[in-house]
């Protein structure tokens, strides 16, 4: 490690903890107006805090107007510390201090890197209303050594912290500052790398297979270092179906018996996981798509149009018959009461029977 002056940790990309000079912690605590932060009385506010690891640090929560309702504390995880006057988490580092309607305030003590983080203080109101207080988690060097000349002093640092998967890559910088450097940083990175155990899943391709296509099973596998080796199985067959560096299941020509529960184990020096995908092989009619239905919507509409004109000549053309038949009815005016066919046509032409009149009516 490059030898410098006092100086501190920080931590990029990690929600373990950040690392700064000593002095800011005394006198870096913020508050933020109630104003600032909403314009409505029910509306709680808080403050970012800034403590030294080891040290206490106490989260102040207020609210002007609680409407009936009890003030929460929770942590950057999400769990609830303290709900009024009722603790939630077992962790003996962290006391109530005060609760009020109007306020809750908690404490925590023997702080690590590990409680740095954004903290919420919740109002269960119509609608629930929120405030956030961002815990600055501070280091102090380890190691003061003075140099045989008494006008140099070597300082060293260390943090230790736990890490997950999700902290594979991250980077963690050393920053020191002193008078000298006239308000510059000197700093330096050094990027972490996590082994972890990989984990697997299974994508189909096509997503919806159907008998006789042709499918891919892919087993998507992550981890550090990434998966070498890749088996395939399926439930009730034995023995396996494939061991391979390849992560692809290739089926040439789907068909029923295809169908069923396959596993994926992917491998690596960390470890393995197994994956589980169902494949149900349906019938090889086509699947409608949106084509097709847009083109069966516009088809039932001509269909519907087609229907409508249909109607409507029949209407017509049952008007226009009935027309005609009173125009005949009225030309052979006393055929009706004629007792032959004789008598009908003389009485159509104007003659008489019976000794009535008939007449003859023109339209």
């Amino acid at each position: 490690m490059e030898t410098l002056s006092p100086g501190y940790w920080q931590e990029q990309n990690l929600e373990l903890g950040t690392l700064a000079p000593l002095e800011e912690a005394m006198s870096s605590t913020v508050w933020s107006s109630p104003d600032m932060l909403a314009s409505q009385d029910s509306q709680p506010w808080t403050s970012d805090e800034t403590v030294v690891a080891g040290g206490t640090v106490v989260l102040k929560c207020q609210v002007k107007d609680h409407e009936d309702s009890s003030l929460q504390w929770s942590n950057p995880a999400q769990q609830t510390l303290y709900f009024g006057e009722k603790r939630a988490l077992r962790d003996n580092r962290i006391q109530l201090v005060r609760s009020t309607p109007h306020e809750l305030s908690i404490s925590i003590s023997n702080v690590a890197l590990a409680d740095e983080g954004e903290y919420t203080c919740s109002i269960f109101t119509m609608p629930v209303r929120t405030a956030k207080s961002l815990v600055t988690v501070l280091g102090e060097p380890t190691r003061i050594q003075e140099d045989p000349n008494g006008k140099t002093f070597t300082v060293s640092s260390s943090v230790t912290f736990q890490v997950t998967r999700e902290d594979d890559g991250a980077d963690i910088v050393c920053s020191v500052n002193h008078e000298s450097l006239k308000g510059a940083d000197r700093s330096t990175a050094q990027r972490i790398e996590v082994l972890y155990t990989p984990t697997a899943k299974i994508r189909p391709d096509p997503p919806h297979p159907r008998e006789g296509q042709k499918l891919l099973l892919h087993c998507e596998g992550r981890g550090n270092p990434a998966p070498q080796q890749y088996l395939w199985e399926k439930e009730g067959s034995v023995p396996p179906l494939k061991m391979t560096q390849e992560s692809a299941l290739i089926f040439p020509f789907l068909n029923k018996s295809d169908s069923g529960t396959y596993g994926c184990t992917a491998t690596s020096n960390m470890g393995s996981y197994k994956a589980y995908y169902t494949l149900n092989v349906n019938d090889p009619s086509p699947v409608p798509s949106s084509s097709s239905t847009y083109h069966a919507i516009i088809g039932g509409i001509v269909a519907f149009i087609v229907f409508l004109l249909l109607v409507l000549l029949i209407f017509l053309g049952h008007y226009l018959i009935r027309h005609k038949g009173t125009y005949l009815t009225h030309e052979a005016k006393g055929s009706d009461d004629a007792p032959d066919a004789d008598t009908a046509i003389i009485n159509a032409e104007g003659g008489q029977s019976g000794g009535d009149d008939k007449k003859e009516y023109f339209i």
